[in-house]
């Protein structure tokens, strides 16, 4: 069964939202959350994304929301906190890896921090039994690639193109995913540009998806009011589920 991860902006439209969101979506295809703490310079994001976190942060979005929402829904979804690592790094890396723990998230997703600077924290990580999720782009080389992954705990996060989120490009990842195969049996999750309508193309080869600004481009949708905004996503992810195992 190819695996689905969906990736939701915390705090917004407001925290119980998020929570009402990321219990259902848990009900409806998704495996794995990626909860998005809010950042003022989302660099890997696109704009759909980009304006979610600037929303929330407008709202009044504190980290301490990110606690409760967590311990919320942790204990029903496997839960991932994705972020820029200034708030991770205020917060305390050993405080806060112990207080995910505690609440059972399971790793975290920095997409600002290279490989050479993460191994600084791999053993924080590891005496906590907990993911420092590993970045593959399809412009690395094949000795790179056998670095980053030596060590890669949960799955590998396969970038599908040079660029941002949502921008929906497409690349052959054949190649790159031969070479991630012949290095590690960790489970290869590519994401970027999932959608409903690419999803299927974008499976090809690997575990599973990573699908997120097709998901917040609802939340942004002032059309909608909350219970609709929830039903439209828990359908996104039940279709991207069904097309990539079919």
């Amino acid at each position: 069964m190819k695996h689905l991860v969906a990736y939701i902006t915390a705090g917004y439209p407001d925290t119980q939202f998020t929570i009402d969101l990321a219990l259902a979506l848990g009900q409806n295809g998704v495996d794995t959350l990626e909860l998005g703490v809010p950042f003022s310079d989302p660099v890997a994001d696109g704009p759909v994304i980009e304006e979610a976190n600037g929303r929330s942060l407008a709202n009044g979005f504190r980290f301490a929301d990110i606690l409760t929402i967590s311990e919320a829904i942790a204990p029903s979804i496997d839960t991932l906190w994705m972020g820029y690592f200034n708030p991770f790094y205020q917060y305390g890396m050993e405080k806060l890896l112990d207080r995910a723990k505690a609440i059972g998230v399971n790793g975290l997703i920095i997409p600002d921090v290279p490989h050479e600077e993460a191994i600084a924290y791999h053993d924080l990580f590891e005496k906590r039994g907990l993911a420092n999720i590993a970045f593959v782009a399809p412009t690395d080389g094949e000795g790179r690639i056998a670095t980053i992954t030596a060590n890669a705990r949960k799955f590998i996060y396969l970038v599908a193109y040079a660029g941002i989120t949502g921008s929906g490009k497409a690349e052959n990842l054949g190649a790159v995913l031969s070479m991630i195969k012949r290095h590690s049996p960790t489970p290869v999750y590519v994401g970027f540009g999932v959608n409903e309508q690419t999803a299927r193309e974008k499976v090809q080869g690997a575990d599973g998806v990573i699908v997120g600004s097709s998901i917040v481009s609802v939340l942004l949708d002032d059309t909608l009011n909350h219970t609709q905004k929830i039903s439209k996503c828990c359908e996104i992810t039940r279709n991207i589920k069904s097309i990539i195992n079919s």
